[in-house]
């Protein structure tokens, strides 16, 4: 029988077919250097952190909430559910999953329905649905609250306005803000940065510069479209030149604790790459040391997730007494926190 995968005839040693010329020598030297660039070019390429491969994790993760099924989303927020009563709800974000989006778009709002169905089963109401209070950056984690009704939505929003609602937040800056706690007050106001790619931003209006000489503050006019901004904050620990830093935001204004971080008091947030730099839109640099104990390169920063976390809340006076509410740290903040030697609060009083 005919072997039916056998097309060419077999050569004799010494014979050549037009099939498989003669190797020349000039062609197998051109062979063996390509052979040994391709070996120095493996091996001069660093290998990937286990930093870097967890950022990437991260990143796909995230994009992976944003563009499942509804169900699936509402599920992952139902599994990380804190707290829930007759009139709110209150919910452990995730990261990079945006709370309001345009029309197509996966957000937490866009599942509010189905999560209230899955919290409340048969009894939900067709009219019955989530709102969302105090909303979270896209790229923030933590406390999340939501209101059962357009009432219970009402007063939260009366106790935020009358700094009657606590609300903490954790952040890792680069930086060791000077002194180690203190109030920033300064108001805040939207700008375009002229520069090769026009953006706006959020920046600092303050109502006082220094003189000439250096040697007292002047008052100024306030900028009209400046919004009041407050921001309390306190380190919690330091190392290698980063810190563990516990924020309330004493008013609501658009970035107000990342702009605050990094133009008041230049610590900006670990990857906050939008106000790392004022003139353009580029990756946070980060000193040599930061990037080293992190296990990443400079090139690679970009990828690195903003470390901005709400911590806890506490609720007044809610059905007769204060709802106190913690939320876990992301993995990815405690790797973080661990490769810069960073310590928890819980931690230092337990020695």
């Amino acid at each position: 029988m005919m072997n039916c995968y056998k097309t060419a005839a077999t050569a004799s040693p010494g014979q050549h077919t037009a099939d498989k010329p003669r190797l020349r020598a000039i062609d197998l030297a051109r062979k063996v250097r390509q052979e040994k660039a391709r070996t120095r070019t493996e091996q001069t390429e660093p290998p990937v952190s286990a930093m870097q491969q967890r950022v990437t994790e991260l990143k796909r993760f995230s994009l992976q909430l944003q563009n499942v099924h509804p169900n699936v989303l509402a599920k992952h927020l139902h599994k990380n559910l804190l707290y829930q009563d007759k009139d709110v709800v209150i919910i452990n974000k995730p990261y990079g999953v945006p709370v309001r989006a345009d029309s197509g778009v996966t957000s937490i709002t866009s599942v509010l329905p189905v999560l209230s169905k899955m919290l409340d089963g048969l009894k939900v109401k067709n009219d019955s649905n989530l709102l969302p209070c105090l909303s979270l950056e896209k790229d923030s984690t933590g406390v999340l609250l939501l209101a059962r009704s357009e009432a219970a939505a009402e007063n939260i929003l009366d106790l935020s306005r009358n700094n009657q609602l606590e609300r903490r937040y954790w952040v890792i800056t680069v930086g060791v803000p000077v002194p180690s706690e203190g109030l920033i007050d300064i108001p805040i106001i939207e700008r375009e940065v002229s520069s090769p790619q026009p953006h706006f931003k959020m920046t600092l209006s303050p109502l006082y510069r220094m003189n000439e000489a250096g040697e007292k503050l002047t008052k100024v006019r306030g900028h009209r479209q400046a919004h009041p901004a407050v921001t309390k904050y306190r380190v919690l620990d330091s190392s290698y030149g980063c810190s563990l830093v516990e924020l309330q935001a004493l008013t609501g204004v658009k970035h107000q604790m990342r702009v605050h971080m990094a133009y008041a008091l230049g610590c900006p947030i670990l990857g906050d790459h939008k106000y790392s730099h004022w003139s353009k839109l580029a990756p946070q640099k980060l000193p040599e040391g930061v990037l080293k104990k992190l296990g990443l390169e400079q090139t690679k920063s970009r990828h690195l997730p903003l470390h901005l976390h709400a911590r806890h809340l506490v609720l007044p006076g809610h059905s007769g007494s204060d709802v106190s509410t913690s939320c876990p740290l992301p993995k990815y903040f405690i790797k973080t926190l661990n490769r810069l030697r960073l310590t928890f609060p819980e931690d230092k009083n337990n020695k």
